[in-house]
């Protein structure tokens, strides 16, 4: 039935129960060392608990095995592997990764400077993004990166001319759209002919980049990229957008007498966020484009994908106190000390979660609930619909799982709140990968109305270094 805004609480659902959340039941969604011990969440034979109070919530905590174990299985299935950097960075992750055999993808100069600091080779890294500032190829050109991505036809020119005032031949890969519509989030598919990536094959305009590219002394086209989006599970579109990038290798060949011998065909492999949902394995994803692939280029290949989430993602888990428990009409919602600053991707994805009382043993009934954040915003939900225990009560811990991709990456300070700590486990120690920052470093930024010197800046001759070499 409908209830009236104006009608009595009656209390929570009451709900039937529900498969636990917990890694005993739903391992596929947990870190593959979490355990349940004495009634408390371990992970990396660490205390959760005992992390917490060291560490104060919320708190990213992942678990090295599980990273390390995943970035040796896509090692061993494909020719070569870049790391999605975008997905979780840090210095101490950077050496995970380099120790692994892994290259790594960097989108921003950002990412590019903390790969460098961290120590990744350069000639292991690749430079993605799609509107590359001048300072941002600069740099990719003097640090010596393996390969630059060029998505557009003003960063093909730019780079050139860096390249060429260097006297180098840069590497590179050319991005190309194969027309696939990924079966994920509008927001998460990249393959289509109608976005913002690369050169849509249709049209012609990826064979006019590639023209381009090679009257360029300048510039070495290595290879060409293409990338249909995240969190994919059906291998029918992975074929589809190999077959079509395989034609197009076809056309350069008989157009040029080019035999381009390298394909990097991206990440996107999906991981299981609930229990009973499936993860699409690095051989199965692999295996999928290599048949696609030969099915319009017979000629051997060197195959590059680039898995981010699905190296990170349930290596990860984010621990949050419960500060507020309201029971309403419909259902009951827990409040916790974080939200949608350190949790984006329900509200900007829809994206669903579980959770699991991680402090306790929690024998409670379950109860329809929304783990809520503390932002002032509706939309701000952590987890939009769970089963939890009916004794639940501010002091507990929640520990969400699968958390590792994309949460410490797009953290913010809505409402000031400083971002968390990303903390490491592994074999029953736990090291800090990025501090929590405190309420001096977001006031650090706040300008103070200091005066700002337009006339020294009008007196400056040339163009902006972000439209012009």
């Amino acid at each position: 039935m409908l209830l009236d805004a104006a009608d009595p609480q009656v209390g929570p659902v009451p709900v039937r129960p529900a498969r636990s959340a917990g890694p005993d039941d739903a391992p596929d969604v947990w870190p593959s060392t979490a355990r349940v011990q004495d009634g408390a969440l371990h992970i990396g034979g660490v205390s959760i608990p005992h992390l917490a109070r060291a560490c104060g919530t919320p708190l990213y905590v992942l678990d090295e095995a599980d990273v390390r174990r995943r970035a040796r299985q896509w090692h061993a299935a494909a020719d070569r592997v870049h790391y999605a950097g975008k997905a979780f960075l840090s210095t101490e992750f950077v050496g995970w990764i380099r120790d692994e055999g892994l290259h790594l993808d960097v989108c921003s100069g950002g990412e590019l400077s903390l790969a460098i600091a961290a120590g990744m080779p350069a000639h292991r890294i690749a430079m993605h993004g799609n509107n590359k500032s001048i300072d941002e190829l600069r740099a990719a050109v003097h640090s010596g990166v393996g390969v630059v991505v060029v998505d557009c036809t003003e960063e093909i020119e730019r780079l050139a001319q860096l390249a060429a005032a260097t006297n180098r031949v840069q590497d590179i890969y050319v991005r190309v759209t194969p027309g696939i519509v990924a079966d994920t989030h509008a927001y998460m598919a990249t393959g289509g002919d109608d976005v913002k990536f690369g050169f849509p094959i249709a049209g012609g305009y990826a064979a006019a980049a590639v023209r381009r590219v090679l009257g360029l002394p300048a510039l070495r086209l290595r290879g060409v990229h293409s990338h249909l989006g995240s969190q994919i599970l059906d291998l029918s579109g992975l074929r589809e957008g190999a077959h079509r990038v395989g034609a197009l290798l076809a056309d350069i060949e008989r157009a040029h007498g080019l035999r381009i011998g390298e394909v990097d065909l991206g990440g996107g492999a999906g991981i299981a966020y609930l229990a009973g949902q499936r993860r699409l394995e690095p051989d199965r994803f692999v295996a999928a484009l290599r048949d696609g692939l030969r099915t319009s280029w017979p000629h051997p290949v060197t195959l590059a994908v680039e898995p981010g989430r699905a190296i990170v993602g349930t290596a990860g888990v984010t621990v949050y106190e419960v500060g507020v428990v309201k029971d309403r009409a419909l259902r009951r919602f827990v409040s916790v000390d974080g939200g949608m600053s350190d949790a984006l991707r329900p509200s900007l994805y829809g994206a669903d979660y579980t959770a699991f009382v991680a402090s306790r043993a929690a024998d409670g009934d379950p109860v329809l609930t929304s783990v809520v954040g503390k932002h002032c915003e509706t939309g701000d939900v952590v987890v939009p619909s769970v089963a939890l225990p009916d004794d639940i009560a501010p002091g507990d811990l929640l520990a969400v799982p699968a958390t590792g991709a994309y949460h410490a990456a797009m953290a913010s300070n809505y409402n000031l709140l400083p971002r968390p700590a990303v903390v490491a486990v592994a074999d029953g120690r736990a090291k800090l990968l990025v501090r929590r920052e405190t309420p001096a470093d977001v006031l650090a930024r706040d300008g103070g109305g200091a005066p700002i010197d337009l006339a020294a800046a009008a007196r400056r001759v040339g163009p902006s270094s972000t439209t012009s070499p």
